[in-house]
């Protein structure tokens, strides 16, 4: 199965299934020097595991992240640093009656045809579990990048559904966003959001929205001009991760509606006589390299796949059934993604940063 490594000279490699043994990854290229520990990785995996809270998944994993290699004292040697988490709750038998079942939503029935052969333990390497790797090898990242540029990551739930927040993403701090269970910096938002998530769980069903990510303090000069636009390599690494349908940075999609007199960003010389951009239409990015502004960028996420509700599909044979899933699912998957937007957008961030440094 090819596809499992992210990053050219920063290479984050994942490994690992839903009810497998074992959930992690491989991060080579990560310089030497950096000081990093498991409790270091550990607050950003705690962020991400399930049963945190009554609106995500009650699948019950401590997540506890083990280093294996590539860091002596403390510090990285620059070798290869193997991340592993073991599965503690893994429960493949309650996937035992949907082996030969096409779950609508799912990729059962896709990688049925590519492999001829798929882990149906909980989607194996299509469930969002496999995303472990990833945000301990972002906390990695993450770390290097506030110790030597104080590159900030601020993801938070923007959107559950129909409810919206407006607040200006330039004034949001991470206090803001972890004072709730759904990661909303808008309180009086993130309660409406709540109370729909559990309306939805309570009827069955699931429900998607929006996560804004933010980056703080990124220089100018990163990204290629071509087709390793910084941008696209977002991009890229946001549609990655498990039940993201779209992705838009800067202005986006609302930009159509503008004028290119209003949506240009003008330059002036602020007070420190640093070039900078009046407005920030266009998301941190000039043709594909950063302009020094803070990046700013949403990706939307589909509702959960796995509901209570009943379905109508196919099993392996072409039968005609009806289906009604059970086991541990998150009613909706916002919450526990932000800390999975924050390590993709730090592994991209990091990859570039060490094209410049090379």
């Amino acid at each position: 199965m090819a596809g499992n490594t992210l990053g050219r000279l920063f290479r984050v490699t994942s490994f690992g299934e839903s009810h497998g043994g074992a959930v992690g990854a491989v991060v080579d290229g990560c310089p030497p020097g950096l000081k990093i520990s498991e409790e270091d990785i550990q607050k950003d995996l705690d962020r991400r595991k399930p049963g945190q809270s009554a609106i995500t998944s009650p699948r019950r994993e401590q997540d506890e992240i083990h280093i294996l290699s590539g860091v002596v004292d403390g510090v990285t040697t620059g070798a290869p640093i193997l991340l592993l988490a073991w599965n503690k709750d893994a429960r493949p038998q309650d996937y035992e009656n949907l082996k030969n079942v096409y779950r609508p939503g799912h990729a059962d029935y896709t990688f049925q045809k590519k492999y001829g052969v798929r882990d149906w333990r909980g989607s194996g390497r299509a469930s969002a579990r496999v995303t472990l790797g990833w945000v301990a090898a972002g906390a990695i990242a993450k770390k290097f990048l506030k110790d030597k540029l104080e590159i900030e990551f601020l993801s938070y739930v923007e959107q559950v559904g129909n409810i919206r927040t407006n607040i200006d993403f330039n004034k949001v701090t991470s206090k803001q966003i972890e004072s709730n269970v759904v990661r909303c910096p808008d309180k009086k938002v993130a309660d409406k959001m709540i109370k729909l998530i559990n309306q939805v769980k309570g009827d069955g069903d699931s429900v998607g929205g929006v996560i804004k990510g933010v980056i703080k303090n990124v220089p100018a000069g990163l990204g290629e001009p071509v087709f390793s636009k910084l941008s696209a390599d977002l991009g890229h690494a946001m549609l990655s991760i498990n039940a993201v349908k779209g992705f838009e940075i800067g202005s986006g999609f609302e930009g159509v509606k503008m004028r290119g007199s209003k949506h240009n960003d003008e330059f002036f010389i602020n007070e420190k006589g640093e070039i900078r951009t009046k407005t920030n239409n266009s998301g941190g990015t000039l043709g594909g390299i950063s302009n020094g502004e803070t990046i700013h960028f949403r990706v939307a996420f589909k509702p959960v796949s796995t509901i209570r509700k009943k379905q109508k599909t196919v099993d392996i044979e072409g039968n005609a059934i009806e289906l009604q899933a059970s086991g541990r699912h998150d009613p909706c998957v916002l919450p526990r993604a932000v800390p999975i937007v924050d390590a993709m957008a730090a592994l991209v961030i990091m990859d570039h940063l060490k094209t410049v440094l090379v």
